[in-house]
C-alpha cells in the first residue's frame, strides 16, 4: 500500500481524462461541475499529476498516455 496515497481529487481528475467527450465544451462544463474548479486550475493540477509517481502508480495506463501527448506538444513548438 502506498504511504502517501492520491487524495479524492487527483483520482477524479485522472478519471476525468478516461472519459470520451461527444461534443466540444463537454469536457469543461464537466470540469466545473464535478471538480468545482476552472478548466485552467484542472489543466494546471493535470499537469502536476503527470509528473507525480503515485499517479503513476494509481493509473498507468492513462499517466502514460498523457505524458506522451504533453511531450510531442512540447516538440512541436
Amino acid at each position: 500500500m502506498e504511504a502517501h496515497p492520491l487524495d479524492a481529487r487527483a483520482r477524479a481528475v485522472l478519471r476525468m481524462e478516461t472519459h470520451p467527450w461527444p461534443t466540444p465544451g463537454a469536457k469543461e462544463r464537466a470540469i466545473r461541475e464535478e471538480l468545482g474548479v476552472s478548466p485552467t486550475r484542472y489543466y494546471q493540477l493535470l499537469n502536476a499529476l503527470l509528473d507525480d509517481t503515485r499517479a503513476l502508480a494509481h493509473d498507468p495506463v492513462t499517466v502514460n498516455r498523457l505524458r506522451r501527448i504533453r511531450d510531442e506538444q512540447r516538440e512541436r513548438r
